[in-house]
């Protein structure tokens, strides 16, 4: 053999080695299971700095349990303790259980996933006929129905005295931001649809549906599916935000209507067996099936494309390569995996699951304040662990990006300030601003002098009642009297040539107002006697 053909195959050998040995190694090196060290200490560490009272965490890896406790107290000046018990509401975490109640009437044959929706509730409408005979069960869940960010939310948040067919009923008379499957936009509102497909198809309401056929097959003891039960005392976290500067307790939701959109209460222990299921394909602990393979696959197969956003420098390590939402789950990928994740948020609670397939691990934060960059934080330590990636102050990195985004928010708010003219006046005497005003999918509205004092009251809400503050021109500030709101708003009153109001319009006083507060939606006409 010639020394050039010898070095060719010693060449080739080696070659081959550079490809087999980075695998083998990976191989025989044991994958972490067991949590990061200083896990405790991490998570107090993100409660102090977000000022979370409580918080729980529950961790599964390749089908097992790894962790499921409890950290800091339930309720601010109590010691009473978060466990692996404490129940929080998950909120929109209850999307995938909606999802998957869909996805057992697919199964058995109750319904399709692509058939239109009026095939199961004749009733239902959209603003638009074309997208009343098109939208289907599927469309109920991705987002992409051409409502504007959460449209029609103002319909049970704060709660309201509307039924839940009422809510659904008035979805027709909500213009449509877009064209129909045009792009993404988060709404809640087809959940609650989705909860009507289930009780017209199985003779079940929503509640009964999911707690028979998935809590307690799943073995979720302590979980249970109505926004109420919060209220009803025992193990259960408290609700807190941070108010004018402090956090305090807040009223939780009581507001049953939109179960189906995020009504679940669940807790660490809980969690950890939903994760496992997800994860396992839908097989249950006892070898069974909740559901198919198909109805997996189903699930968490992006749908609607979303944004993509370039992270801030600090969280440059989740720049994601696609971006969309399945049924029920957001899909994305981190550091070349597949997450399928979700978050949610209610007065009070805020929460994330994580799961990576790929990995076998799933990752669920619940906590007892708004805080997301607390779930944040402590999700990204935990799946770095596992991932064995390169060591990221996760906390730091959010203090950073929160700070710089109360900043933003402060400066938006002195500009307005600093842009208002002092020295305008209404051009209407106030009491000519007074009157009923109506919104087509909304109702009335009703501005009144009370005690000497300028008010507007959402009649179905009882919980909107606020202080008229003359701003500049024909604008007015709207500060809400229940603080626990932080949802001030402008309002806008627009003349006709002879003085009379043409209408009205709203919209947040502040970025930072949640999205279920759609007043931008809202379009008052007066009500003429």
């Amino acid at each position: 053999m010639s020394s050039c053909r010898r070095f060719r195959n010693v060449l080739f050998a080696v070659l081959a080695l550079s490809l087999i040995l980075p695998w083998a190694g990976s191989a025989l090196t044991p994958k972490p299971t067991s949590p990061p060290s200083g896990l405790d200490a991490e998570a107090a560490r993100i409660m102090k700095a977000f000022e979370v009272p409580g918080m729980a965490l529950a961790i599964v890896k390749d089908g097992e349990v790894i962790v499921a406790k409890g950290y800091g107290v339930r309720k601010i000046g109590d010691p009473a303790p978060v466990d692996a018990r404490t129940l929080f509401g998950i909120a929109s975490n209850t999307k995938i259980f909606t999802a998957t109640a869909l996805g057992l009437l697919v199964e058995e044959g109750k319904i399709a996933w692509d058939a239109p929706v009026i095939n199961y509730l004749p009733w239902f409408a959209m603003y638009d006929p074309y997208v009343t005979r098109e939208i289907t069960v599927r469309d109920l869940l991705v987002h992409r129905s051409g409502l504007g960010l959460g449209a029609g939310d103002l319909l049970f948040w704060p709660p309201t005295t509307y039924d839940r067919k009422e809510i659904v009923r008035r979805l027709r008379y909500i213009k449509p931001a877009t064209s129909f499957r045009y792009t993404y936009a988060y709404d809640n509102l087809l959940y609650s649809v989705a909860g009507e497909v289930i009780e017209a198809v199985s003779g079940k309401v929503w509640e009964d549906f999911v707690k028979e056929r998935i809590l307690a097959k799943v073995g979720m003891t302590w979980s249970n599916v109505r926004h109420s039960a919060a209220t009803e005392g025992g193990n259960v976290a408290a609700t807190h935000a941070n108010v004018d500067g402090v956090v305090r307790i807040v009223k939780p939701s009581t507001n049953d209507n939109t179960n189906p959109a995020g009504g679940i209460n669940s807790c660490a222990e809980d969690m950890a067996k939903w994760m496992l299921v997800l994860l396992g394909r839908g097989q249950v602990a006892d070898g069974t099936r909740l559901f198919s393979e198909r109805t997996y696959r189903e699930l968490t197969t992006l749908v609607t494309p979303m944004p993509n956003p370039v992270p801030a420098p600090e969280l440059a390590a989740l720049k994601a390569n696609f971006n969309g939402y399945a049924l029920g789950l957001h899909v994305k990928d981190y550091r070349g995996l597949k997450v399928v994740t979700h978050t949610g948020g209610l007065a009070g609670y805020v929460s994330q699951v994580w799961l990576i397939p790929e990995r076998n691990l799933g990752i669920a934060v619940l906590t007892n304040q708004e805080a997301d960059e607390a779930f944040a934080a402590l999700t990204m330590f935990v799946a770095d662990h596992y991932l064995e990636a390169p060591k990221t102050d996760w906390l730091d990195a959010y203090l950073k990006v929160k700070a710089r985004g109360d900043a933003r928010t402060e400066e938006i708010l002195k500009k307005a300030s600093a842009a208002r003219d002092v020295n305008s006046k209404p051009s209407l005497a106030l009491e000519k601003y007074a009157g009923t005003y109506n919104d087509a999918w909304y109702g009335d509205i009703e501005v009144a002098a009370e005690n000497g004092k300028f008010v507007i009251r959402f009649t179905k809400s009882p919980q909107l009642v606020g202080d008229l503050e003359h701003w500049q021109h024909d604008t007015f500030l709207v500060r809400w009297r229940d603080r626990e709101l932080r949802a001030d708003a402008y309002v806008t009153f627009t003349l006709n040539p002879d003085g009379t109001i043409e209408e009205a319009k709203m919209v947040p006083a502040s970025p930072d107002v949640d999205f279920s507060y759609d007043f931008q939606d809202l379009l008052l006409r007066p009500v003429r006697k």
